[in-house]
């Protein structure tokens, strides 16, 4: 098979970004039958595409994955060139990844969409800054479940959640598990010193982390006001909030500024650390020193950073609006997002109980090692079969 990838998400920093690359570069590995094409627009490198693959660029005004984002500004003039150049490829099926770059193909190539939440859908508010923004997301989201052969998403919670809002076909809905990549793993060792100068903090800080973007939906102000609590008790004096994530170049609805307000506002400068974004050769130690991964979300379609937290030996306090709680098991304590004094009871007790996070350790590792990228890349390549059927 010609199999045709919609790869303008491949240099995303966010979690559907880390998706595709990590999913595509291990089905590459075990393909050795099938040719790919990745279809990038010309903006768009800060990810090198893999060798083996034919690589088709069209002409962009605006990278893709910053047009492709909540305000909803990509224009008709790129998508139209990206569809144009999809659709004259021979292709015997396409592959949208993420539905945020999604574009209206005119061929009758089968295509596979993958939508990895609802979380749009369930909470408008915090997701579009603008009427504008989310009435095109619903115009995008309707079009692509109309022309696709069949949707993939990430987990069996999300699976459920896009049959319910979306009013899908649940046997139309294939689930393909995103995984820690094999470089979240315990290390033996970590140079302590240099991760407290890159993150500024005390040498020997115990730190709580959090992973992923700004927008409100990530439920960030609750966790700030959580931690503030617990900063003001004597026994938590030399504990860190670690916020990591692309707080400049995200072009998502962001609830940043509001949140540097915040802890501003609470006396927290030198608790609450904004570091930025992390390559994964510094996010591994990070994760690794932590003493929690924390996730209090509204909602998650998957919760990869949660993931690569376990595959660390690293246990996390998580939402329970997502499908980590089943996932993660006794590696993780989940709770309701809006129940501050479970929050602040929760990791009151993660950090002040050794006994309890090395048990959960255990069961985070036995968690993360259940998934791998290849198990999911095998579960993709038997989809693309069924879908060109």
């Amino acid at each position: 098979m010609r199999i045709g990838i919609d790869a303008t998400c491949w240099s995303n920093r966010r979690g559907y970004g880390r998706f595709v690359r990590a999913l595509l570069t291990a089905a590459l590995e075990i393909d050795r039958v099938n040719q790919y094409v990745f279809f990038l627009d010309d903006a768009s490198a800060e990810f090198p595409p893999p060798a083996g693959v034919e690589v088709i660029r069209v002409k962009a005004s605006v990278p893709t994955i910053q047009a492709a984002a909540a305000d909803g500004s990509r224009s008709v003039l790129d998508m139209w060139a990206m569809s144009r150049a999809i659709s004259a490829c021979p292709l015997d099926i396409f592959f949208f990844p993420s539905v945020y770059s999604f574009v209206p193909l005119f061929s009758r190539v089968p295509r596979l969409v993958a939508i990895h939440d609802v979380i749009p859908e369930l909470f408008p508010e915090l997701v579009f800054p603008s009427v504008r923004a989310k009435l095109f997301w619903r115009a995008k989201v309707k079009l692509a479940c109309t022309q696709a052969t069949r949707v993939l998403t990430v987990s069996e919670y999300s699976r459920q959640r896009l049959a319910e809002v979306l009013k899908l076909d649940p046997a139309e809905i294939r689930v393909v598990p995103e995984a820690g990549a094999p470089q979240f793993r315990r290390m033996d060792s970590i140079d302590d010193a240099a991760l407290a100068l890159r993150l500024k903090i005390p040498a020997g800080s115990r730190m709580l982390v959090y992973v992923g973007g700004f927008s409100p939906h990530k439920n960030l102000p609750m966790l700030v006001d959580v931690f503030s609590a617990l900063a003001a008790q004597p026994q938590f004096s030399d504990v860190r909030l670690i916020l990591v994530g692309d707080f400049e170049g995200d072009v998502f609805h962001s609830g940043y500024a509001e949140l540097k307000s915040q802890v501003s506002r609470l006396g927290l400068e030198e608790r609450v650390i904004f570091s930025g974004y992390l390559g994964d050769e510094h996010l591994v130690p990070l994760l690794n020193r932590a003493t929690a991964l924390v996730l209090p979300s509204f909602c998650e379609g998957f919760g990869l950073p949660a993931m690569e937290a376990a595959a660390c030996g690293t246990p996390s306090v998580i939402t329970t609006r997502s499908p980590l709680p089943e996932l993660l098991g006794e590696g993780a304590i989940a709770l309701e997002p809006d129940d501050r004094a479970g929050w602040q009871a929760a990791l009151a007790r993660i950090l002040s109980d050794p006994a309890l996070r090395e048990r959960m350790s255990v069961a985070a590792l036995a968690a993360a090692h259940a998934l791998s990228w290849q198990a999911s890349a095998r579960q993709l390549l038997a989809i693309f079969d069924e879908v060109r059927r």
